[in-house]
C-alpha cells in the first residue's frame, strides 16, 4: 500500500481514441482556423497527475465536456474534477492546466479554470487562487513548485 497519498487506489479509466479535428476546406491559406473544444481537450488530457503515474484523462480529472471555448470572445473556462473531495493536489493541477493553455494558446485567450461545483471541500478558495494573476505569478516564481508543474506538463510515453 502507498503511503502519504489522499487517494492512493484511483479509478483509472481507458484514454478516449485521439480523433483528428474536422476543418471546413479553405482556400485561404493564410486563414487562421478557430481553436475549438477537441483541440483544446487535446492540450490537457496528457497532463500527469501530481501524485500517479496516469493523466488527468485517465483519472477522469478532465473530459472533453469539461471544456468550454469562444473563439470569438477569446474566452476558455477548464472546469476539472479532482478524483476526491479533500485532495491536496487540486491547486497544482489546476495550476498545471493554467500553465499548458498558457504556453498553448495565443496570448489574446483568457483562460479560466475552475473546480467542479460540490467536487472539492475547499472549492471557492482553490478557485479564486488559481484565478488570480498575482497568485499564479507568484506560485510560478516558486522554482520547486514550477518543477513539478514541469514534471506534470512533460510528454510521456504511450
Amino acid at each position: 500500500m502507498v503511503m502519504g497519498l489522499i487517494n492512493a487506489n484511483p479509478v483509472v479509466h481507458e484514454k478516449k481514441e485521439r480523433r483528428t479535428r474536422e476543418t471546413p476546406g479553405n482556400t485561404d491559406e493564410n486563414a487562421v482556423e478557430p481553436i475549438d473544444q477537441l483541440e483544446i481537450f487535446d492540450h490537457i488530457r496528457d497532463i500527469k497527475d501530481p501524485e500517479h503515474p496516469y493523466s488527468l484523462e485517465e483519472l477522469k480529472v478532465v473530459t472533453e465536456d469539461s471544456v468550454e471555448i469562444s473563439d470569438e470572445l477569446s474566452h476558455v473556462r477548464v472546469t476539472f474534477t479532482p478524483t476526491v473531495e479533500h485532495c491536496s493536489m487540486a491547486t497544482i493541477i489546476g495550476l498545471c492546466l493554467r500553465v499548458k493553455l498558457m504556453r498553448s494558446l495565443p496570448p489574446r485567450y483568457k483562460v479560466d479554470i475552475r473546480l467542479a461545483p460540490g467536487s472539492h471541500a475547499t472549492e471557492a478558495a482553490v478557485n479564486k487562487q488559481l484565478n488570480d494573476k498575482e497568485r499564479v505569478a507568484a506560485a510560478l516564481e516558486n522554482s520547486n513548485l514550477l518543477d513539478i508543474v514541469d514534471e506534470c506538463l512533460a510528454p510521456t510515453l504511450g
